[in-house]
């Protein structure tokens, strides 16, 4: 069985774009195009591959054609460029946390856009989650923390994220002081990225040997949950890197000297013979080793 390649770039680009139309405007087709040609891929595969909703998503029949259209989209970017020397912009989706992206992640982008012609497209997921974008082949490559390969990948270890727990001195007078820290956490509000965050609950019960489950502020951008702790709003598991200057400014009190969470971080991309993805690997190594701790 052969898959016509235009198929599978519109494919891509409904998957993309979220609609039959704007995957129309992308590939500057009209919209009976793209259906004529999603319904030709459907009816060779014997397989629905798209949920027709707002957005548009591949099916799991269609999961499995996304990756192939990914891999096949950027084997053919190589060989045009092999052989004209000069080709557009490469799109490249991939997934990174949200620290990853507010920290190091961009030096990595930067060194690639020096090497390559790339556009990159960056999907913003918890690293416990992020893996799941390769498997469903929404993006070539993703940041993790999951150590065990998706099928059909390779791993790198990156490092590991240190994340404090801080707050305001007056946050610390009014919710943490004049009982012991175990008994106060159960009432302290705390400051999560979003309901994947677990960090904060997962420093609790390394103190306390319980699972409590104080009030909370969800407060999902770096920058703002970053604010939402200086202010005092809650406290909050924050990078070293942020927190450190914060607590020698005397801004932050860490609540719970000697008490901190490191986050391993891994590297998984597909396995193909890529200069692309060889180059893209490369970067990101270099921009971990320069920002993340190895031990």
């Amino acid at each position: 069985m052969q898959i016509d390649s235009a198929q599978l770039e519109t494919f891509a680009a409904v998957v993309d774009e979220g609609s039959f139309d704007a995957a129309a405007q992308r590939l500057q087709v009209t919209p009976s195009a793209i259906s004529q040609r999603i319904k030709a891929l459907e009816s060779r595969l014997g397989q629905v591959v798209v949920m027709r909703g707002k957005p548009a998503r591949p099916t799991a029949a269609g999961e499995a054609v996304l990756r192939l259209a990914r891999q096949v989209a950027l084997l053919e970017y190589e060989a045009i460029a092999a052989v004209q020397g000069t080709v557009d912009a490469l799109r490249l989706p991939i997934a990174v946390n949200a620290d990853s992206l507010n920290h190091w992640f961009l030096d990595a982008m930067l060194d690639l856009s020096e090497q390559f012609p790339a556009r990159f497209v960056v999907h913003r997921e918890d690293e416990e989650y992020s893996a799941e974008f390769l498997r469903n082949g929404t993006v070539l490559a993703a940041v993790t923390g999951d150590p065990r390969p998706v099928q059909g990948c390779r791993v790198v270890p990156l490092g590991k994220m240190r994340y404090l727990p801080v707050a305001t001195p007056e946050y610390v007078d009014r919710w943490l002081t004049g009982k012991p820290l175990a008994d106060a956490l159960g009432d302290a509000p705390l400051i999560v990225f979003n309901e994947k965050d677990v960090l904060q609950h997962r420093l609790i019960r390394k103190i306390t040997r319980r699972r409590l489950d104080p009030p909370s502020h969800a407060v999902p951008a770096a920058g703002a949950f970053h604010q939402a702790v200086l202010i005092g709003l809650g406290w909050g598991m924050i990078e070293d890197q942020v927190a450190d200057p914060a607590i020698e400014s005397g801004q932050l009190v860490n609540i719970a000297p000697g008490k901190y969470l490191d986050v391993p971080l891994y590297w998984q991309h597909w396995k193909l013979e890529s200069e692309v993805l060889a180059a893209l690997t490369a970067a990101v190594l270099r921009a971990a080793a320069a920002s993340l701790r190895r031990s």
